[in-house]
């Protein structure tokens, strides 16, 4: 993480600290840009340790011990980070003073809203306690996916008709404001990210396949977009090396993900397995004929 910039001194950073490993990278980051960053670790969520970090447990709707912590501790920066798998319920939210109108909207929103409605409202939230909400790639910006491969294989032709296929089932469910991934396998879409996320989905294609459901000589790939109405600054799709993982497992021949828009955690070491696996990880563009590449 040599040669990051410096930040500007604009008051404390906080991270929010949900599932995954993205919050402790995000802090990794910060710190050696000479940030002191405090870590909120939602109770229930956060699955990492944040030995050298100041760190607080909070509950997931406790907005009112989140206001007070960030005012006690000069927080004027928040970046949103790592996934939450359970929504607060209704009486788990405990308002502050200036929120406590909006508690019929949120409720609201938590029971029926999709995920970018969640995080929007999060947002907003927060900006309401006089915090600017930034984005991870805002700290690490060398985490956003390039396009083209990233590592020593490319797609073929039939992987690039899967890539076009699965891109379009991804960009309708994200307009649907349901998930962000999809997989197609000869041509067919035989799965599409829900709640349960992208390792899960993967763990049920494995299966398929095991079942017979989905033919054995056809490879297939993951594509992840972001959801057309997405805000950069929370839940970009990401990727690292359990994804390859579970990629390999399904039977896939590779992943692509939006570049510039998608996260890529730990580089080196998910390129490293997809390279030794003969998988191919590459950045695409939605917007492009075959996605650029």
């Amino acid at each position: 993480m040599a040669g990051l910039p410096s930040l500007a001194p604009k008051g404390r950073l906080a991270i929010i600290a949900g599932k995954g490993f993205l919050p402790l990278y995000v802090a990794k980051a910060a710190q050696a840009a000479g940030e002191a960053p405090l870590i909120v670790a939602l109770a229930n969520e956060s699955d990492q340790g944040f030995d050298g970090f100041e760190a607080v447990s909070v509950g997931v709707g406790d907005l009112s011990a989140i206001e007070r912590l960030f005012r006690d501790k000069g927080i004027t920066r928040v970046i949103l980070s790592g996934g939450v798998a359970r929504r607060p319920d209704w009486r788990d939210i405990h308002p502050t003073f200036r929120t406590i109108l909006k508690v019929p909207s949120v409720v609201r929103t938590l029971l029926s809203g999709g995920d970018d409605s969640v995080l929007q409202m999060v947002i907003k939230l927060i900006e309401a306690m006089g915090c600017e909400v930034l984005g991870a790639h805002d700290i690490v910006p060398g985490l956003l996916a390039r396009i083209g491969p990233l590592g020593a294989h490319a797609p073929s032709e039939d992987d690039r008709r899967d890539i076009d296929r699965a891109s379009e089932a991804a960009k309708r469910l994200g307009e649907l404001d349901i998930g962000q991934g999809a997989v197609s396998v000869g041509g067919r879409v035989v799965a599409l990210e829900g709640v349960e996320g992208t390792d899960r989905m993967l763990e049920r294609v494995t299966a398929l396949r095991a079942e017979g459901r989905i033919s054995a000589r056809r490879k297939g790939v993951l594509v992840k977009l972001c959801k057309p109405q997405q805000d950069m600054r929370a839940d970009l799709p990401t990727i690292g090396p359990s994804t390859i993982e579970n990629a390999i497992k399904a039977g896939l021949a590779g992943i692509a993900v939006e570049a510039g828009r998608a996260l890529v955690l730990e580089e080196a070491k998910m390129i490293a397995a997809a390279d030794a696996a003969g998988i191919f990880v590459c950045g695409i563009d939605p917007g492009l004929p075959q996605g650029g590449l």
